[in-house]
């Protein structure tokens, strides 16, 4: 399984967000954080706010923040949104299957049963099972610690 370059930061973008529960991000501040392009995570944040994990306040003293507090935010969910595709193989895609031995083969079978254990896993976290308590991920980003995460 391997998740896309633009899941990755999706989920990395939310981190931060979750890490500033009392103030508003930018672009231009995650970009900086990350080491990532502008444009790249203009897509990203386009992406999450159509999905209504976060809001984009626009004009003076706007910025980016998120939607829904982090416990109401599931790992799974955010990764079944942003990825394109969990066609692990290509019998996974009807329309796309020329596999000679498709729906005869346990494989696929198999790996569907895999790709549901691993959703289901992500499923039981959230964005504030990342952020809460984690010190070090705070210092990490720059960011001091917030007082509701400190006494988590």
């Amino acid at each position: 399984m391997h998740l896309s370059k633009f899941t990755d930061f999706a989920l990395r973008v939310l981190i931060y967000l979750a890490s500033k529960p009392d103030g508003l991000s930018t672009i231009d501040e995650i970009s900086t954080r990350y080491r990532v392009s502008k444009e790249h995570l203009r897509k990203i944040v386009h992406h999450l706010a159509r999905e209504g994990w976060i809001e984009s306040r626009r004009g003076r003293g706007g910025g980016l923040c998120l939607a829904r507090h982090p416990k109401n935010i599931s790992v799974g969910a955010v990764v079944r949104g942003a990825e394109d595709s969990l066609a692990l193989v290509e019998c996974f895609e009807p329309g796309r299957n020329s596999c000679q031995i498709s729906g005869v083969c346990r494989l696929s079978g198999m790996l569907h049963e895999a790709l549901d254990a691993f959703l289901t896993v992500l499923d039981g976290y959230t964005l504030h099972d990342i952020v809460a308590a984690e010190v070090s991920l705070f210092a990490r980003l720059g960011l001091p610690t917030p007082v509701e995460y400190a006494r988590a």
